[in-house]
């Protein structure tokens, strides 16, 4: 282990805490999963697969924003920055900013995939040798505590929540995880955050229902995980993946839906289907600009600067906390 690359800080959600979250969700009326539980190794993998993908825009567009404005944002976040990622993942945008950050004092990648985090730390160890990097296997939805800043004179804490993940929470858990991200990164803190912009919903049908289906296997993927970790006795086959938008809450949705009435078994509780009924498993909100920007604002943070491409498909929101020097 490079001397550089810190032991890892697991947090990581038990097994009990997965079975409590699966059999609350199916016994609901409404049946519903949570979706950060994709991230095992084989859906992170998949997820990486969906990034590559010609219907999923975000990531080669927000890549594009900030390849662009690197220097940009380089220049407001100043040197010795410790940056703080939320759902780390494969660890590719972060290296965007590293390549263009004055001195960069620490790397703290905070991912709920064990093993993907750590493959993606040792693989940015060899490639910033001088770079600091601790990573924390955890729900970033939940309390942790991030290391001791290292270094002399250390610049500001950043965080850095990109692929519109931000657009899998309700708006009011949005702002909950803005709220939280605040306090957690301290004053004086900035947030860069990418955010999918409103646009024609079927661009975004494709993004969520790919030709090549992977999209879909990513879906299955969480029932095969709940058959291998918790005895589940779900029939992929028996299960179709659907994409839709919702208009009224302005979001697309992601379903498992059982072709016929069946009954599955999960860590020894029964669970009833009926043919067509549905497993809420993803929400992806989109907003316009000056949505996102008020819901941050409601959280306490004050819009820096914000970067979009030329086509207005995708938005990079710099954000800062409204408890600085010279604000309100």
């Amino acid at each position: 282990m490079s001397n550089t690359l810190q032991k890892l800080q697991d947090l990581e959600p038990s097994a009990e805490e997965f079975a409590a979250a699966v059999h609350a969700g199916l016994s609901q009326a409404a049946k519903s999963l949570p979706c950060k539980f994709f991230y095992d190794f084989e859906g992170s993998r998949l997820f990486d697969r969906i990034c590559e993908l010609p219907e999923y825009y975000p990531t080669r567009t927000e890549s594009r924003i900030l390849e662009k404005h690197a220097g940009d944002i380089a220049q407001l976040i100043g040197p010795g920055a410790r940056l703080v990622e939320f759902g780390s993942g494969a660890g590719v945008k972060i290296r965007l900013l590293l390549s263009a950050l004055a001195r960069p004092a620490a790397y703290v990648p905070v991912d709920i995939s064990r093993l993907h985090l750590l493959a993606a730390a040792s693989s940015l160890a060899k490639d910033f040798p001088r770079l600091v990097i601790a990573p924390i296997c955890a729900d970033y939805t939940k309390p942790f505590d991030l290391p001791a800043p290292t270094g002399a004179a250390p610049g500001a804490t950043i965080g850095f929540f990109p692929g519109s993940t931000i657009g899998n929470f309700t708006p009011d858990e949005a702002r909950l995880f803005l709220v939280n991200a605040r306090q957690l990164l301290g004053r004086s803190s900035l947030m860069l955050v990418g955010v999918d912009l409103r646009k024609d919903e079927a661009v975004l049908v494709r993004a969520y229902d790919d030709a090549a289906g992977v999209t879909a296997a990513f879906n299955l993927n969480l029932l095969r995980r709940i058959n291998r970790e918790l005895g589940g006795t779900f029939q992929l086959d028996e299960f179709t993946h659907r994409a839709r938008w919702n208009d009224v809450l302005g979001r697309m949705e992601m379903h498992l839906v059982s072709r016929r009435a069946q009954t599955v078994e999960v860590d020894g509780r029964r669970f009833s289907f009926a043919a067509g009924e549905a497993i809420h498993t993803e929400n992806s909100h989109k907003y316009s600009i000056s949505q996102f920007q008020a819901l941050a604002g409601e959280a306490g943070y004050a819009p820096r600067a914000v970067w979009t491409d030329e086509a207005e498909l995708f938005s990079v929101h710099l954000l800062e906390d409204a408890r600085s020097p010279g604000k309100a």
